[in-house]
């Protein structure tokens, strides 16, 4: 059936938006291109989106030819405010951003493990109150909160793990009391890997596997361009991957035995003494938040002091856990995100690729990510801002 009316011009004012979105300024002509429509269709279409208040005039194009200047046409940025949190276990980080995800205002701070629930909350929201406060937004739109744990895909809701703060889940609750806005929960993997999808090393691949490598170890499945999530939201979860070298198995309620106990900061920062590398002196007296960090630092030592053997055995680790994954999708690209993934950068992804082709004989390229533990909020703001948009793009938006 051919589109009515009022859907054609929804359908074609989503698109010339994210046109706007994606491409930033453009003039009617630069619409009329990139759309298909006839001039005055296009005409109609930017007086009716700047009615709505989503596109305003932004500048001039043309001063360099002859001619009357073409007016441009931009996202009216402070249409809706955005949010993203990073919820680890003994930290906060909050961005505040406007509908074209320009960082408004950024904040962070510790989270003491002794500390009470109820002290963590208030302490959680007081943050990005604040922050919501200095960007000078007057109420939120959306917000994407990642954290640690599974979020069931049916009802968006942590489910109840154990090892996680109890303030995780009382947090998530309290937002929703306090804020008008429209709240989305994510895994942190998840959003790291939707970050590398869009905006980092696997923008140019539509199936992919992306490995964090931070406090502990996930993964986030990309198969045809969309992030897999699993009937329980539990795809990628690898830390509790049964393989050889652990000295046990894990359970359901505790990773300990499996994959994590490999590839987890603590057991890289083993591994290193294992290898005669004095740990104490690399990382002295810091205090690594997030701890993944740490096992960061002393990769990155051994990268400057060429320690073939602590990164070869990194690397044998690493392609035990990654070797089934790929064996059972065969995405024919992995990504090493997370902190550590990020210090190692292309040496130490080379070196688990070379270990990954004596595991398995599916063909498969390994890349360093290029946003390192920046990329979980990244991929929150990017996943608070889809939800804007599709929601202001829509009809009647």
């Amino acid at each position: 059936m051919p589109a009515s009316p009022s859907t054609a011009r929804a359908i074609n004012d989503r698109v010339a938006l994210h046109m706007l979105q994606r491409e930033g300024p453009l003039t009617a002509g630069q619409l009329k291109a990139g759309t298909g429509l006839s001039r005055p269709s296009v005409a109609d279409l930017v007086e009716r989106l700047q009615r709505s208040g989503l596109i305003q005039v932004v500048g001039e194009s043309g001063a360099d030819r002859r001619g009357p200047n073409a007016r441009l046409y931009g996202l009216v940025a402070d249409r809706a405010h955005l949010a993203a949190l990073d919820i680890r276990t003994q930290s906060v980080a909050v961005v505040v951003a406007d509908l074209l995800g320009t960082t408004l205002a950024e904040a962070s701070m510790p989270m003491e493990g002794g500390i009470g629930t109820e002290p963590a909350v208030e302490r959680a929201a007081a943050l990005l109150e604040r922050a919501v406060s200095e960007a000078g937004a007057d109420r939120l739109h959306s917000v994407c909160v990642g954290m640690p744990g599974l979020i069931d895909p049916t009802t968006g809701e942590l489910r109840n793990t154990t090892g996680l703060p109890r303030w995780h889940r009382q947090l998530v609750s309290v937002l929703h009391e306090r804020l008008p806005a429209r709240i989305v929960l994510e895994n942190e993997t998840n959003l790291a890997g939707v970050a590398e999808q869009r905006a980092g090393a696997g923008r140019d691949h539509d199936t992919f596997v992306f490995l964090w490598l931070g406090d502990g170890v996930g993964a986030a499945l990309f198969l045809d361009g969309r992030l897999r999530r699993g009937v329980s939201g539990g795809a990628g979860e690898i830390g509790f991957l049964p393989v050889p070298g652990t000295g046990g198995l894990p359970s359901a309620t505790d990773c300990g035995g499996g994959f994590h106990s490999l590839g987890g900061s603590t057991a890289v920062v083993a591994l290193a003494e294992e290898q005669g590398i004095d740990t104490a002196a690399i990382l002295g007296a810091k205090v690594f938040e997030p701890r993944g960090s740490a096992a960061a630092a002393l990769v990155t030592e051994a990268l400057a002091a060429g320690r073939d053997g602590f990164l070869d055995a990194l690397a044998h680790r690493l392609a035990l856990g990654a070797a089934s994954v790929v064996s059972i999708l065969d995405p024919g690209f992995l990504v090493l995100g997370g902190e550590m993934g990020l210090a190692g950068g292309v040496e130490l992804a080379s070196r688990v690729e070379a270990q990954l082709a004596r595991l398995t004989p599916l063909p498969t390229q390994v890349r360093p990510g290029e946003l390192g533990g920046t990329a979980v909020l990244r991929g929150a703001l990017i996943t608070a801002r889809d939800v804007a948009q599709d929601e202001l793009f829509g009809p009647g938006g």
